[in-house]
């Protein structure tokens, strides 16, 4: 079985808002990341976590760590 799909960069450190310094995830959206079973699903989530970043700002760097996490061999 596949590993279950996250946008998190394993940061996971919180700010006073409780959105993780690393991806902007709450501990709520992380939970519902680990559920998400199909492309589609995953994607459109992908979308609002890019959407939630580019409102919250400061997280420039994600992109990098994220794709460096998710395509290791890259």
């Amino acid at each position: 079985m596949a590993k279950p799909y996250s946008p998190c960069v394993k940061v996971c450190k919180y700010r006073e808002d409780g959105h993780c310094v690393g991806c902007s995830m709450t501990k709520t959206q992380k939970k519902i990341s680990k559920k998400l079973k199909t492309k589609d699903t995953q994607a459109a989530f992908l979308r609002l976590i890019r959407m939630q970043q580019t409102c919250l700002g400061g997280y420039e760097a994600w992109e990098k760590a994220h794709l460096a996490r998710h395509n290791p061999k890259n």
